[in-house]
């Protein structure tokens, strides 16, 4: 697939989704010298507790009250229980690619070599990484930080608690993926060594290099992690996944996984499946299996979800509960697969849904118990509830349309907002959303009621799909003249996640 066609799918505009944003308030290749990530180093600056960020903005009478980990505890009961957007942080230094909520805190990682840890509305503490852009964060029920950085490292951070207060302001790395020692031993190996795309990922398929099958020759572009199996998968723009055990670090397995950049994975949850996306168009679900022994694991080709030719795949996103995965694409659309609808193909899946939001390419998703959110190179968010009927069948209702970033929301986290509800009792939720306008805004809604009235049809089952492809619904909407493109002032930072 071209640049250009990849590029395309992103610069294509619904005049709809620019009237609501105006009227709401790949690659560098990896270093070839190995660095000494391994150890303890410490790597943080605190933020001041008696000074706010550059600049941050709470719209009036919607401080953040209550919020999961996010709340000021002298909040009033009005303020509890406002929805909507609720709070905006923008710290100068850039653009937002990727977040994570754990518990009271808040990181984000940006292009500057850098993860903040926020909150109160306050920049607490961060770390420098040293590494330039963070395109993923997670974080592991032990409080581990693992972050995926453009250099095709994987470092790992704690905070330190010896340092006192809480939540910790000081984080120390704690060692890196692939461990130094591991990488070194292997360079010496001749078998260790493998043919990997070089310095462009997936567009410079002729251009290849020697390079040691246990590190990302490319930008890492994405993290899952499946505390149960206790696995960390990485994906890389250089077209193979890697799937890491927590407890040591070390890399069990490289799979070469598409014909192009792997931009998303994520570990189901169910049935020991991994899904991966690319910017081929196509999506593999992959079957964890543990060889002789138990000390060793490989992933097989289970089947292919998705062909290519309908836009690259952005990101993909896994509820355990109801066995769904979610995909989003270039296209603008999220298709929603379903795993064990019936007693006679239990292990199969079936495409459930088709949800229609966004003009152009969908670049996040989110998934928390009901609640589906998608992020958009438009600059908005859908936000939908997933309802199941007596057959376990899904429909979903779309909530509401978040806008208010300038720029494409690249990365988006859903939390439960378990100890505050409406007035009804209705139970209300937190979406984190970070872009590349530099933002990071937090909205509340409620499960139960949607924000604003959404369109008749935002959701199309699986039988109408061919017929809704002939219709003028899924041609390309024009471009119009009077309204200025949503994306257009960022044309420079769409050819760098074009394919991620």
């Amino acid at each position: 697939m071209g640049n250009g066609r990849k590029l395309m799918h992103f610069l294509r505009v619904d005049p709809a989704a620019a009237v609501s944003a105006l009227s709401s308030p790949r690659s560098f290749s990896s270093n070839s010298c190995f660095s000494d990530d391994d150890g303890y180093s410490s790597s943080s600056f605190q933020g001041s507790a008696s000074s706010s960020p550059s600049r941050s903005y709470s719209p009036p009478k919607s401080p953040w009250a209550r919020l999961p980990g996010l709340g000021a505890d002298d909040a009033s009961s009005d303020d509890a229980t406002a929805t909507g957007l609720i709070a905006s942080l923008v710290k100068e230094g850039g653009k937002v690619y990727s977040l994570a909520a754990a518990g009271d805190v808040l990181y984000t990682g940006t292009d500057s070599e850098t993860v903040r840890v926020w909150r109160d509305r306050r920049e607490l503490a961060g770390f420098r990484t040293g590494s330039g852009l963070v395109k993923a964060i997670v974080v592991a029920a032990d409080g581990r930080i693992f972050t995926g950085h453009q250099d095709g490292k994987v470092r790992v951070w704690r905070a330190d608690g010896e340092a006192g207060g809480y939540p910790a302001v000081v984080h120390r790395r704690v060692g890196s993926l692939p461990p130094l020692g591991d990488l070194l031993v292997s360079s010496v190996n001749p078998s260790s060594y493998v043919l990997s795309p070089r310095g462009g990922g997936g567009r410079g398929r002729g251009r290849q290099r020697r390079a040691v099958w246990l590190r990302h020759s490319d930008a890492v572009s994405s993290l899952s992690l499946d505390e149960g199996a206790g696995m960390l998968y990485s994906a890389s723009w250089d077209r193979t996944f890697k799937a890491w055990r927590v407890s040591d670090y070390r890399c069990l397995e490289s799979v070469p996984a598409h014909d192009d950049a792997v931009n998303t994975v994520a570990a189901a949850g169910f049935g020991g499946l991994v899904l991966t996306g690319s910017a081929d168009g196509t999506v593999k679900v992959w079957r964890r299996e543990i060889a002789a022994g138990g000390d060793r694991t490989r992933h097989v080709l289970e089947r292919v979800l998705r062909e290519g030719g309908d836009g690259a795949v952005t990101s993909i996103a896994a509820c355990p509960v109801a066995r769904a995965v979610y995909v989003g694409s270039s296209d603008g659309l999220v298709t929603c697969w379903r795993w064990g609808l019936d007693d006679v193909d239990d292990g199969e899946p079936r495409l459930a849904c088709v949800l229609a939001g966004h003009g152009t390419g969908v670049l996040c998703l989110a998934v928390s118990g009901h609640v589906v959110v998608s992020g958009s190179a438009d600059g908005t968010l859908c936000v939908w509830r997933r309802d199941e009927d007596e057959d376990e069948r899904a429909g979903h209702a779309r909530l509401a349309v978040l806008a208010g970033h300038t720029g494409p929301v690249k990365c988006v986290a859903v939390a439960a907002d378990d100890d505050c509800y409406d007035a009804d009792g209705e139970r209300r939720f937190v979406v984190y959303s970070g872009s590349l306008d530099g933002s990071v805004k937090v909205w509340r809604l409620s499960e139960e009621r949607a924000l604003e009235l959404p369109p008749a049809v935002e959701a199309t089952t699986a039988p109408f799909m061919a017929a809704l492809r002939e219709s003028e619904a899924w041609m390309p909407r024009p471009r119009t003249a009077q309204l200025p493109s949503p994306v257009q002032a960022w044309v420079p930072e769409m050819k760098g996640v074009a394919a991620a």
